[in-house]
């Protein structure tokens, strides 16, 4: 069985009470059922290269100002220790894989799959983003994608303009404002065209100083371009549109 490979935005806990939970849903449904879930989120940053907990360890709950309900959240997901061996097979000797067992998922991998895979019933790791250079963060997702052939499904999860200083959260349908659009319309072009010269190049992207402050929510995006089979082909977009004015896209390739 081979899987795609998905870049997703995650949104903040209260995504969970939005349609786009459900959208969410409805993809993971039109997917094969993965045989596990390796996911790259934005919130875990570490070099060298690491992977969490293969089961057990409890969530993270970094975010701030949401209801009490939200730290209570809970998911618990079957061990995962054959893939954390796989992955060690993946890397090259010199590389090195280091593991962090007692950390759990963060809010950008459990958020969105708890709205995917609500039964929590699929094995989950976690992998750290290990640099902030694209065309690194491409090969590594080279690197991972035999996994792809197993059953196993590669997700970057991040969000594709993430300027929160510069919104308010009044409105989840509010316009955008003109720079996550112009962002998301190069981004768009860039991915559906397949140019990733261009998505390389995405510090002189228009609206990128106020679409990402710091690129964190932008490079989970690399890891999944570089598991694709042919980046050049494009992308497929699942879901588009804004919330809070931040672009939702999110894509899959096979």
């Amino acid at each position: 069985m081979n899987m795609p490979a998905l870049y997703i935005g995650h949104g903040a806990p209260i995504l969970l009470e939005d349609r786009w939970a459900t959208q969410l849903a409805d993809w993971a449904k039109d997917l094969p059922r993965p045989k596990a879930i390796l996911i790259v989120s934005a919130h875990w940053e570490s070099a060298p290269l690491m992977i969490g907990s293969t089961g057990g360890a409890p969530l993270i709950y970094d975010f701030g100002g949401f209801h009490p309900k939200y730290y209570n959240l809970q998911y618990s997901t079957p061990d995962a220790t054959w893939l954390a061996d796989e992955l060690v097979k993946l890397m090259p000797q010199k590389a090195g894989l280091y593991q962090a067992p007692s950390r759990g998922l963060d809010h950008g991998a459990y958020i969105p799959l708890m709205a995917m895979y609500p039964n929590a019933d699929i094995p989950v790791i976690q992998m750290s983003i290990p640099t902030r250079d694209p065309l690194e963060l491409i090969e590594l997702g080279r690197r991972i994608s035999p996994l792809k052939q197993q059953g196993v499904l590669i997700i970057g999860s991040g969000f594709l303009t993430h300027g929160l200083p510069y919104i308010s959260m009044q409105d989840p349908d509010v316009d955008a404002p003109g720079w996550s659009a112009d962002f998301d319309s190069w981004a768009a072009e860039g991915l559906l065209s397949g140019d990733v010269n261009s998505l390389l190049d995405y510090k002189h992207a228009p609206g990128m100083n106020y679409a990402h402050p710091t690129p964190d929510h932008l490079l989970p995006m690399y890891v999944t371009l570089g598991a694709a089979e042919n980046i050049e082909a494009g992308v497929d977009t699942k879901i588009d549109g804004f919330w809070y004015g931040l672009s939702k896209r999110s894509f899959q390739v096979t």
